[in-house]
């Protein structure tokens, strides 16, 4: 009897929104791809787009031979769960669908299997591509497809044992299916899973953002607090910095080759294939972390923080705002955009949700530190006037700069909040957060537990992305940290 593994996927830009699926069938003997499947289908939400593609990949399979063994794999917990008759289906638009898919195939002859996210990137992006050709007013076309091109060849279907999450067997085998990392002896031979949100040819070819819980990537830069940076031990004075070495150990390289490096560190960005969260967790929520482009004041490395003139972006910095806004919509990964109040944040994050087809929500707790009497100053002129009040600073979060502006330790905690808000708000989701120097490098150094003076050792370019994932049990896990490879 032949068996096929079917591999299904779908996704909807604002959740509900303009959806489509993908669903590819392969042999699971050898990993060849026998079928695809793609459809644009309107407004919907994740959930019914995911069933779509499980029903349209059964169908497939069934085409080439009706009495086939089917293995069903998704990254949906949700669609997993319920159709493997664990979970209830409460939803109406959902209970026809499953009730469909049962019927395909005798129940006897399907098994499902949840995998994680970096391992469907095949369907993935035929999900994308339909929602691409439907923003175009198009229907998806098999024959200008390039998701069957851009994807590895599948590996043969591995069983994987059944039995409880720390069953050593079971265990042992996901150890088996992990990908290799890179320089070890399987990496030189063996197929490499992809992770789903991924650079440019890498994982997810689809446009504008797929509403789904995968992750980004990230930039280079610098700065502490000012526009560019914050001044002696690397916390207000803008250098340029090489970020390769940040993605290198984020993606777990070594001395990959830079394209290289590039591509995996955006893979690294969702949920982990393999690490220590239990696999019943569910999806953690992904806060991508985009600081705002240059504005007039970034160049000149002066103080800007939500005291001063509230600068707008320079022509610069909106173009730096479109390429980050290619580079996500490329990725298909960012499921909302939430922006600090202030302009230049607020008009970085409309020209990528514009391009994502996503709103901007607003969230005062994002706003940069108020940096006081220092506003608009560069820090050699903040320590020629207030040399004494500088040096307090540098030296203890729980001061603020003169005139009563606002301390690491103030702003430490307002982030804080804002991030526990978000995180109940936008559970097992991906969010761009359209931020500033501060609160991004407060929530990295937060996510590492690194003590306050972790600030002064990190730099943060405009126009970076950085991501930290935020799973049910508490944990955060730095997935990237101040990528600008979109930029070049």
């Amino acid at each position: 009897m032949r068996e096929f593994v079917v591999e299904a996927d779908g996704g909807s830009r604002g959740n509900p929104g303009p959806a489509g699926y993908g669903a590819v069938v392969s042999d699971a003997a050898t990993g060849e791809t026998l079928a695809e499947a793609a459809e644009y289908i309107g407004v919907a939400t994740n959930n019914v787009a995911e069933y779509r593609g499980l029903l349209a990949g059964l169908r497939a399979a069934r085409e080439l031979d009706p009495d086939a063994r089917v293995r069903v794999r998704m990254d949906s917990k949700l669609v997993v769960e319920q159709m493997s008759g664990r979970w209830k289906i409460k939803h109406p638009a959902m209970k026809p669908l499953a009730a469909e898919a049962a019927t395909v195939f005798p129940p006897d002859r399907v098994t499902y299997e949840w995998i994680p996210r970096e391992r469907n990137t095949h369907a993935d992006r035929l999900a994308n591509e339909a929602m691409d050709a439907g923003a175009r007013g198009e229907a998806w076309s098999p024959a200008d497809s390039r998701a069957d091109l851009d994807t590895p060849p599948a590996a043969p279907a591995v069983p994987v044992p059944e039995g409880p999450p720390g069953d050593t067997a079971a265990g042992a085998a996901r150890v088996r299916e992990a990908p290799a990392p890179a320089g070890s002896a399987a990496a030189s031979g063996e197929p490499e899973s992809e992770r789903r949100p991924a650079a440019e040819g890498a994982a997810a070819t689809g446009g504008a953002g797929t509403a789904r819980g995968r992750g980004i990537e990230d930039a280079s830069g610098e700065g502490t607090v000012v526009e560019q940076g914050a001044g002696a031990q690397g916390s207000a004075v803008d250098r340029p910095v090489t970020d390769t070495s940040a993605r290198d150990a984020a993606a777990g390289l070594g001395g990959a080759a830079p394209a290289d490096a590039d591509r995996r560190a955006a893979q690294a960005v969702a949920t982990p294939s393999s690490g220590w969260a239990p696999a019943d967790m569910g999806a953690p929520a992904t806060f991508v972390l985009l600081r705002h482009g240059e504005t007039p004041l970034t160049p000149q490395k002066r103080f800007s923080g939500s005291g001063g003139s509230d600068p707008s972006l320079s022509g610069i910095g909106r173009e730096q705002a479109e390429k980050v806004a290619a580079a996500l919509a490329r990725r298909g990964t960012v499921q909302a955009v939430v922006a600090s109040p202030l302009a230049r944040t607020r008009e970085t994050a409309r020209i990528v949700a514009a391009r994502l087809g996503l709103d901007v929500a607003v969230e005062d707790g994002l706003r940069e530190t108020d940096f006081g009497a220092w506003e608009g100053l560069t820090f050699g002129e903040v320590r020629e006037r207030y040399p004494e009040d500088l040096d307090a600073w540098l030296a203890s979060p729980d001061v603020g700069p003169t005139g009563g502006g606002e301390s690491f330790a103030a702003t430490a905690d307002r982030v804080a909040e804002a991030r526990d808000k978000l995180l109940a708000e936008y559970r097992g989701r991906t969010v761009l957060l359209v931020t500033h120097v501060t609160p991004i490098k407060t929530m990295i150094r937060l996510a590492l537990g690194a003590p306050p003076e972790a600030l002064f050792r990190m730099e943060l370019s405009a126009a970076s992305l950085s991501a930290v994932a935020y799973y049910a049990d508490g944990n955060a896990s730095v997935r990237l940290f101040n990528d600008t490879s979109h930029l070049r």
